[in-house]
């Protein structure tokens, strides 16, 4: 049953309202990429390996993209200021778990803790927005407010990482969280008027419980394969165990009265289509961030500071090209522009395969605006389209369905390339080890030393610049593999957007969706308010 109506608040307080969301949402979109900028950082300072910095990287994408449909119906269920409140709380204690860690495996730890926060509090921005505007031009502001900030807090990460990084610590990139996460608790519960809608909503808690042990025991398979071996009996069984599993999630859900994932959404081809191609652009691409953050601090020798500022033209493009994105979509239907979007970001990560130990600004500045433009013309025609696809009441679960299909894509791209480049890494590792005359179990404890999470071994080994040129070159090997494999996934994404999305435009059969991403604002179904989730 609905919660009563309360009294609309007074447009002060709306402001405040749209400022305590605003603000909570930019810290947890921020929290993104902060971090990427720390790594080679925090590599250093706990003695992590490449293992090490993928699950710091895939513990909050990881918990945020297999909790965000679930936290939604419990705000939904239970109060969505409740759990805005208490999602920016467990968010800020994560955050002072990371700052206080000494030991890789805590900080992973408060990184799945953050996650977990952020996917309590985040689908209840844009509904707790949805309730407290009532003139609809004043929320079409705010909700333009509410997706500006979200795609700023990407684009700003690495640039605000880099500094904090050089300055003040790499523990600092987590401090920022928690005055700004208790100052949200504290509005939050001041400002935020209570709503809940209980009518025809249920947990799926079995549906919930087999989706993260379907997709963790994947990621953590996909993660450890370089360090155990692929053939080592733990990460075979892991495969088959994460195969089983989410096999069993597609039956339950099937049958469940109130699923977390309609599957009934992907009997449509051009939905199914749109969703994959966000998947793929996040399997091939987002993780370039993890990786070139670690190319120009590890190998380039560049500070955080001006390895942010390297990124930064990427993410400014995007928010340059997105309008043209949303322009193109809605006269000639999104497959196209998803199509090109994909095929230049394939391009920009070939351009990238060419510059290695050797490379300078003034060699590959030109491919971070590509970046920027691949990512720009996919991302917003992936969006209209899934929304444009349903029914205008079951906008929200298609927008959270696309969502965690896109955190879902950087955790694999993350896990997958990252480990095709720690593979890579140790195989070019040992040749070049083998041929520098290092006896087999020095060589040996080097390779695992620099890939299977014991920290890389320039330091403190003797070896001085001839060991750090061959890890380096390691590296740099297995970087241009994970580029490449990433190129083809997104040139597979492209195949499919063309054969799946190319020619669907305007709502499917029986839908009765509006304009390409128009949310329901009647009071006759309250689906959407818990259900809508960030769509940068």
């Amino acid at each position: 049953m609905s919660s009563l109506p309360s009294p609309a608040p007074s447009a002060v307080r709306r402001r405040l309202i749209l400022l305590t969301l605003c603000v909570s949402l930019f810290m947890a979109m921020l929290d993104n990429t902060v971090v990427n900028t720390a790594l080679p950082t925090i590599e250093r300072k706990l003695g992590a390996g490449i293992s090490d910095l993928q699950w710091i990287v895939d513990g909050y994408s990881l918990a945020l993209s297999a909790l965000m449909l679930t936290a939604s119906t419990v705000g939904d269920m239970f109060g969505r200021r409740r759990a805005f409140v208490a999602g920016l709380a467990l968010f800020a204690v994560g955050s002072t778990v990371c700052a206080l860690s000494r030991d890789v495996n805590v900080l992973i730890s408060g990184r799945v803790l953050q996650g977990a926060g952020a996917a309590a509090f985040m689908p209840g921005t844009l509904s707790i927005i949805r309730q407290v505007y009532a003139d609809e031009r004043e929320r079409s502001t705010a909700i333009g407010i509410w997706a500006g900030v979200s795609g700023l807090g990407l684009g700003l990460g690495p640039l605000v990482g880099g500094p904090l990084v050089d300055h003040f610590g790499w523990p600092s990139v987590f401090w920022i969280n928690v005055p700004v996460g208790m100052a949200g608790v504290i509005a939050g519960m001041l400002l935020i008027p209570e709503s809940k809608d209980r009518a025809g909503r249920g947990l799926d808690i079995t549906g919930q419980l087999l989706a993260v042990a379907g997709i963790g025991a994947g990621v953590y398979a996909t993660i450890e394969g370089p360090v155990r071996g692929w053939s080592d009996p733990a990460v075979t069984g892991l495969y088959i165990g994460a195969g089983v599993v989410l096999l069993l999630f597609v039956l339950v859900e099937r049958r469940s009265r109130t699923p977390m994932l309609d599957l009934d959404f992907f009997r449509d081809r051009i939905f199914a289509g749109s969703v994959l191609a966000g998947l793929f652009l996040y399997l091939g691409m987002f993780s370039v961030l993890y990786f070139l953050s670690l190319w120009l601090q590890v190998v380039l020798g560049w500070s955080p500071t001006g390895a942010g500022l390297v990124i930064m033209p990427a993410m400014v493009v995007v928010a340059c090209v997105t309008p043209l994105a949303g322009w193109l979509t809605g006269r000639i239907g999104g497959g196209w522009p998803m199509a090109a979007g994909l095929v230049c970001s394939a391009f920009a990560l070939y351009g990238l395969t060419r510059y290695g130990t050797g490379a300078s600004y003034r060699h590959f500045w030109w491919l971070l605006p590509v970046i920027g433009m691949g990512m720009g013309l996919t991302i917003t025609p992936i969006t209209a389209t899934v929304l444009d696809r349903v029914p205008a009441a079951r906008a929200g679960m298609a927008s959270a369905v696309s969502n965690t299909a896109r955190e879902l894509g950087g955790v694999l791209g993350v896990a997958v390339l990252g480990s095709v480049l720690s593979s890579r890494m140790a195989e070019r590792l040992r040749e070049r080890l083998t041929a520098a005359g290092v006896p087999a179990s020095e060589r040996d404890r080097l390779v695992a030393a620099t890939t299977g999470g014991t920290g890389r071994p320039q330091a403190g080994l003797g070896a001085g610049a001839r060991l750090s040129h061959a890890v380096n070159g390691a590296f740099v090997d297995g970087l241009h593999l994970a580029e490449l494999s990433g190129c083809a996934i997104l040139l597979a994404g492209a195949l499919l957007a063309v054969a799946l999305v190319r020619g669907g435009r305007g709502p499917a059969p029986g839908s009765r969706g509006g304009k390409s991403g128009e949310l329901d604002t009647s009071d006759a179904h309250d689906d959407t308010d818990g259900r809508a989730t960030v769509a940068t």
